[in-house]
């Protein structure tokens, strides 16, 4: 199947792309505008550290986009979340939609 197809990415989310700390905080990338399928759902998820963390919000965007832990992702509502984990989905070549899951506080 490929990637997610397009009609399914209903909702535009800005992501600002976690790129380390400095002595005054984190540093992000520049904000990026991506297509992608916002879910309000509530579940629990890791951490990078292995700790279980309560997502609010499930965020999918196509494979490749740069949201690794700790990016800021402003959504079409306009609330302002951090990302907690990001899970590429490849269905290696079976024909399911290749996405990447991020998971947001």
């Amino acid at each position: 199947m490929g990637a997610v197809p397009g009609w399914l990415l209903r909702h535009r989310v800005r992501i600002e792309p976690y790129i380390g700390d400095s002595a005054y905080g984190p540093l992000y990338g520049a904000e990026l505008t991506v297509r992608a399928m916002v879910d309000d759902t509530t579940r629990i998820v890791r951490s990078p550290t292995g700790a279980e963390v309560t997502s609010s919000t499930t965020v999918y965007v196509r494979r490749g986009v740069a949201c690794p832990p700790g990016s800021r992702v402003t959504l079409p509502s306009g609330r302002r979340t951090v990302a907690i984990s990001t899970a590429d989905r490849n269905g290696g070549g079976l024909p399911t939609p290749d996405h990447q899951e991020v998971s947001l506080e």
